[in-house]
């Protein structure tokens, strides 16, 4: 260990430094792991120092980019964890419109790095997120419809392979595995940068974002049903099923604890056009808070940041859909009414547009052309009421399992461990060919602390 530490500029981190406590607290609350290692990585050669120390001693590995996932797989038990967290720069050629990004960027950090040119590529929608992961399993943002996920807009990526050596891949170097790492999660490797195509977006959008009683669920989702089959790809809303909580004194007295359905989405053209083609969504019926408006793209980027804190707990899974009958619908208001939290949610992200538009096999993110996934997350504070929650997200998910298309969003999985069939449906048809290619770049599964494929022996 002291030699591996001598090889870092970064910092090794064992149980007894001070430093160690903090390194292991995670965005979600509910995990609860403690490696024997941290390498606080401060470049790619550190990483391929750590790969190696981890495959020579046959340590658990865990990577960690942002700290953001769901899942918890940013940390392992007895093991080593790769730490990104110091690897936070972002590089923007305007005239390229592309932007470099190291491993261990949020969302926030590319934003903010690529608005200052009115440019942004697609990500998602909670700023505190780490692009490593939301990118290796696919990246579902405000931007799918018009320029789709954020791996259909990697350019490149440089890679840390289990052997140790750094490659880069793109569409002319090691193109299986730049196809692999476009929604094939961390199996191949330590991806320490990203480089990302930008499209003009901001720096104002108008944003939608209009509060209706949950009696109007049908209609509300409907109407955004039949908007989005008349218009262009513009607009990627959200249905969002909830509750007001209680003492929220955001909403109007009448509202709180009370049902809701809320559309959210900003149109990232023109605000004065977004407010004029958005108009209709903010007035299927009288909306009982409407903060609709004109606003920076990063605030639009930022607007639930508050409703997703630092340390709270959440356990979410998810599930496509090939339509929105009544009966779907029904039982979605039934479920969201029921949460034991009041901050817990059911999402209709509506899909299709651009995202849709990529084959099937084109990338390794698979089931892109389900119309609708819907995303159940249970988000609550105190450790006591985790089994109520875990529960509830559980009786949702396999309750709609009669109504599903196949196949599920890797970023929303719950935990990991639960089944290795949801693996393989999130990869759906994919997973053959990602499992010879995992044979090639990683035979031994040193990156197995994620939606795991085996290696094709």
């Amino acid at each position: 260990m002291d030699a591996f530490a001598s090889r870092l500029r970064g910092e090794l981190i064992r149980p007894d430094h001070a430093a160690y406590g903090p390194a292991l607290k995670l965005w979600n609350g509910m995990i609860d792991k403690h490696p024997a290692l941290v390498a606080r990585c401060a470049g790619e050669e550190d990483v391929a120092a750590a790969v190696d120390f981890a495959r020579d001693n046959d340590l658990p590995l865990a990577v960690r980019g942002g700290g953001h996932g769901v899942a918890g797989q940013a940390l392992c038990d007895g093991g080593l964890v790769i730490d990104l967290s110091g690897m936070r720069g972002v590089e923007v050629d305007p005239e390229k419109r592309s932007a470099v990004a190291q491993g261990g960027c949020t969302l926030g950090d590319i934003d903010r790095a690529t608005q200052r040119h009115g440019l942004a590529t697609p990500l998602g929608v909670v700023t505190g997120t780490g692009a490593a992961g939301l990118t290796l399993s696919g990246g579902m943002g405000w931007l799918r419809r018009k320029h789709g996920l954020s791996c259909d807009n990697l350019l490149s990526a440089r890679v840390v392979t289990a052997d140790g050596r750094i490659v880069v891949a793109d569409d002319t170097r090691n193109r299986d595995l730049f196809w692999a790492i476009r929604g094939g999660g961390g199996n191949f490797g330590v991806v320490t940068a990203f480089e990302y195509r930008l499209h003009p977006v901001g720096p104002e959008v108008f944003l939608c974002f209009a509060f209706h009683p949950a009696s109007h669920t049908e209609e509300v989702l409907r109407a955004c049903e039949r908007y989005l089959a008349e218009r262009p790809d513009d607009f990627a809303p959200l249905g969002i099923l909830g509750r007001v909580p209680g003492d929220d004194e955001n909403f109007p007295p009448g509202a709180r604890g009370k049902p809701f359905v809320a559309v959210l989405g900003p149109y990232p053209g023109d605000p004065a056009e977004g407010e004029r083609l958005l108009r209709p969504l903010r007035e299927i019926t009288e909306p009982f808070l409407d903060l609709s408006g004109t606003m920076p793209y990063t605030g639009v980027q930022g607007i639930v940041d508050e409703d997703y804190p630092d340390g709270d707990r959440y356990y979410w899974k998810s599930i496509n859909v090939p339509g929105l009958d009544d009966k779907l619908i029904e039982r979605l208001s039934e479920h969201a009414a029921a949460a034991p939290s009041d901050r817990s949610t059911i999402d209709v992200w509506y899909q299709g547009g651009a995202m849709a538009r990529v084959g099937e096999a084109e990338t390794a993110f698979a089931n892109r052309h389900a119309p609708y996934l819907i995303g159940i997350e249970a988000n609550w504070e105190a450790e006591a009421d985790s089994a109520a929650n875990v529960a509830w997200v559980r009786d949702v998910f396999a309750d709609l399992g009669s109504f599903s298309a196949g196949g599920l969003y890797l970023n929303f999985p719950g935990f990991l461990e639960e089944g290795e069939h949801l693996v393989h449906e999130g990869y759906g048809g994919n997973y053959e060919r990602l499992s010879e290619i995992k044979a090639t770049y990683d035979p031994g599964n040193l990156f197995r602390l994620n939606a795991n494929i085996a290696p094709k022996r």
